[in-house]
């Protein structure tokens, strides 16, 4: 029969072990509050500044809706992934029209079935809004003028 001591002494390993896991965590979690703290400080310190830089604004960022062509508009307002697809299928490669995996040859992209299939979503989203024309099943180009 285990004595009483040696009991309690297995006792007091397990609880010191678990008050050691407790404290590693609050120090975590104390290091998770700073952090948060510091950011919200910065944030407030940067918002309360008057703004003497005023950055020139972008029409379109990355993963942002294509918008429908309307008369006067410029590939540029597209996002940057789109505007260089754009590009491409205005190039003198693109007139007669370009396979998804030539397109992505021509991007600087491998030619696999994710990044292929990557550019055929965009193309046809192209297509949707007025910004391409898809020749055959596959095979886009660029519009001379914006659609309706």
């Amino acid at each position: 029969m285990p004595s009483v001591l040696g009991l309690l002494e297995a006792r007091e390993k397990k609880v010191r072990e678990e008050v050691a896991r407790l404290r590693a965590a609050l120090g975590e979690a104390e290091a998770a509050l700073q952090r948060l703290v510091d950011a919200r400080v910065t944030v407030t310190e940067v918002l309360a500044e008057p703004s003497c830089v005023v950055a020139e604004p972008r029409s379109a960022v990355a993963g942002s809706v294509v918008p429908h062509r309307a008369e006067g508009m410029e590939a540029s307002v597209l996002a940057p992934d789109y505007e260089r697809i754009v590009s491409v299928l205005e190039s003198e490669a693109g007139r007669e029209g370009v396979r998804c995996q030539q397109l992505a040859v021509a991007l600087g992209l491998e030619a696999v079935p994710a990044k292929v299939e990557g550019l055929r979503s965009k193309a046809k989203r192209l297509v949707e809004r007025g910004w391409a024309r898809q020749v055959r099943p596959g095979v886009f180009t660029a519009l001379a003028a914006p659609a309706g």
